[in-house]
């Protein structure tokens, strides 16, 4: 996207469709002519003009508003236009073809184009070039796409808090720390004959442990915020008739999956998103597993078994459902016997197919229709639960949430994406083998040095911003070298 980063763009910049208003925008170096030929004036900055916008034979496509934006101060660090007219998609056709028009026009004034170049904008164009001009930074310019993207009113205000910079500043923070760290180990290394040992006079145990805190703290804000963003995939897994499509529509509040007594009902998944405490949960609904190869398993079932897996092995939790209506006291000691051997073999599959990070819950459903003694038995061993009629529900939810990592309350958390965990994580371990080294006898300082320039690195990835000059520009300012 880089290639023809300087050409001034345009673009409807309205979602496609119908609408009261629509908005036409351009972006670009010295957009003046261009403006002054679209609204047939000069046009004051940041103040809204009303007035016609005519084709190329003075026939009036709409009346609207004009926003004219001088560089620096716009969204895009360039000169932006903004035409704002009525949002049916041929108006805004019909206003955009005049803006490229225009722009390929002679000025009688110069005898030079308008504002040559102008082209349609890429996908996120108009955002890169905001970023690329220092007017946010990458953790700010991914959070504009978690913004629109948002699922739940949790993650739209944890998106907005990251837009805002809330995340950018505790990496800066963090960054700057870092940095500094660096500098004292670096100018060690440049100048051993000084005979200064700066790793005890700046105290850099101490920095490094003040690091590794904040660093904990930002990777949890870090976390929770992908997983507002991210979401998590709960798959419902069990045997045939456990209850796992009751679950879904008690979860879901809504009748989406079809419930018979009869096995063998459910042949494919069924998803649905929801929310609790605004982190939205894919949940999905699978066929029941039991042996595929038993002869009263069909072709179709044994599709819905393998891909129920499948959805198994992707998930990032499971609920494995247990019907308490087929304990022992429940039923014949010879059908609970059957049941159970169903379930272990299920629980055994489990293990061998999820990571061990992937956690299983169990859940005892049918509460409403099993003994009490079953009931208070069950509850040892899992969350005893009624899809029927939502007994144990909301503790199931919390659950849910605590086993992923979520924390309450939302309060705070800014919107982050897995890369940035990643890139965090990276840091935890560079930081790691920093301390290591810190803490010998004799610290090999080349070693020392590399781990923070890693750390640095990784952080650099997070806002997409590191040079050396950086380091250079801290190491001049902070000590006497040129002497």
């Amino acid at each position: 996207m880089l290639h023809g980063h300087l050409d001034p763009i345009i673009a409807i910049a309205t979602a496609a469709g119908r609408g009261a208003v629509g908005i036409v925008r351009i972006s670009g170096g010295n957009i003046q002519a261009l403006t002054h030929a679209l609204c047939g004036r000069s046009i004051k900055p940041r103040h809204a003009s009303y007035l016609p916008f005519a084709d190329v034979n003075g026939q009036v496509i709409d009346q609207g508003l004009a926003l004219y934006f001088p560089a620096p101060n716009s969204y895009t660090g360039e000169d932006v236009l903004e035409l704002q007219a009525h949002g049916g998609p041929v108006v805004l056709q019909l206003l955009m073809a005049r803006c490229l028009e225009a722009a390929a026009e002679i000025e009688p004034q110069t005898g030079q184009l308008r504002l040559p170049g102008l082209r349609v904008a890429q996908p996120g164009e108009f955002t890169q070039r905001a970023f690329l001009n220092d007017k946010i930074d990458l953790a700010q310019a991914e959070a504009i796409a978690d913004l629109i993207d948002a699922s739940t009113d949790t993650a739209a205000r944890s998106a907005a808090r990251s837009l805002s910079g809330e995340f950018s500043r505790q990496i800066t923070a963090l960054l700057g720390k870092l940095v500094h760290l660096r500098m004292l180990i670096e100018a060690t290394l440049d100048f051993p004959e000084e005979d200064i040992d700066f790793i005890e006079q700046a105290d850099a145990k101490g920095q490094l442990q003040d690091l590794q805190a904040t660093l904990v703290s930002v990777l949890q804000g870090a976390s929770q915020g992908a997983i507002l963003r991210e979401g998590i995939k709960v798959v419902i897994a069990g045997q045939p008739n456990a209850g796992k499509s009751s679950l879904l529509n008690a979860l879901a509040g809504a009748e989406l999956a079809i419930v018979t007594p009869i096995a063998g009902t459910t042949r494919d998944k069924v998803s649905q998103l929801i929310q609790i405490e605004g982190v939205p949960l894919h949940v999905v609904d699978t066929a029941g597993l039991r042996d595929s190869e038993s002869s009263d398993v069909d072709a179709v079932e044994k599709i819905g078994i393998e891909r129920a897996w499948t959805e198994i092995q992707s998930a990032d939790a499971v609920l494995f459902l247990h019907d308490l209506t087929r304990m022992p006291d429940s039923v014949p000691a010879e059908e609970a016997s059957l049941y159970a051997a169903g379930d272990e073999k299920i629980s055994e599959t489990l293990k061998r197919s999820l990571p061990a990070t992937t956690p299983v819950i169990n859940v005892w459903n049918k509460s409403d229709s099993a003994p009490e003694p079953v009931v208070q038995s069950a509850s040892a061993h899992g969350v005893v639960i009624s899809a029927k009629n939502g007994t144990g529900l909301p503790e199931l939810r919390r659950l849910l949430l605590q086993t992923v990592g979520w924390q309450s309350p939302a309060e705070g958390v800014f919107m982050a994406r897995e890369r940035h965990v990643s890139a965090l994580q990276e840091v935890k371990t560079q930081l790691e083998k920093a301390w290591q080294q810190v803490q010998s006898s004799r610290p090999a300082l080349d070693l020392l040095a590399e781990d923070l320039r890693q750390a640095q690195l990784a952080l650099g990835q997070i806002k997409g911003e590191f040079t050396t000059d950086d380091l250079l520009g801290e190491i001049f300012s902070k000590f006497c070298i040129g002497k």
